[in-house]
């Protein structure tokens, strides 16, 4: 029997009010009592519209991710250029409160579940799958309207992109300096600027 949710109100309350927390303790740090105190709900009510504790994880998962591509989202679609385009992702990192609220829910579930929890290392992964392919079209539509070089490799330069924010973001918040992210963000700049025509 397919499970319903008594409120999709309420679940959407506890998604929102558990999105932070599951990013800063990860799955296994969160426990039922967090849960309630963060919702201000009973176990019971939570477990009304969610079948168990992971099936909230993921909904937050989900929701912290959909929160990061929505403000990148709306930076990059302003760019008037697929070069501005790509160098808007790094200005939107630069300005995300990914290194204070918590990390980016991409890198913080990848590294937890990894071996642990193989659905959410599926979430992880499709996310980062996604982020690839999305740097990759920009990239293809560049060199379309000759924006960047022919002999570019789209892929090789997205994952490297890709590594580079990620790397900035986990040295950043590990060091607590943020003078890391500025100078890993810049270096991926440069790559951008050297396939540029």
């Amino acid at each position: 029997m397919k499970f319903v949710p008594r409120s999709e109100n309420t679940r959407n309350l506890i998604i929102e009010a558990t999105a932070e927390l599951f990013n800063k303790k990860g799955y296994a740090g969160t426990s039922i009592a967090d849960l309630e105190k963060a919702t201000n709900l009973t176990k019971g009510s939570i477990y009304g519209n969610f079948e168990n504790k992971e099936q909230v994880a993921l909904a937050a998962f989900d929701y912290n991710l959909s929160a990061i591509r929505k403000k990148i989202g709306t930076v990059v679609a302003a760019a008037p250029t697929y070069k501005g385009k790509i160098l808007a992702y790094l200005e939107a990192y630069n300005n995300l409160e990914v290194v204070n609220s918590g990390g980016c829910p991409l890198q913080n579930t990848a590294v937890e579940a990894d071996d642990t929890h193989e659905e959410l290392r599926k979430r992880a992964a499709d996310g980062l799958l996604s982020f690839k392919g999305g740097i990759m079209e920009l990239i293809n539509k560049g060199i379309g309207a000759k924006e960047f070089k022919e002999d570019v490799n789209a892929e090789t330069v997205a994952l490297t992109f890709i590594a580079l924010i990620e790397g900035a973001i986990l040295i950043s918040r590990a060091t607590k300096d943020r003078s890391a992210m500025k100078i890993v963000l810049e270096s991926a700049r440069r790559n951008i600027e050297d396939i540029c025509v």
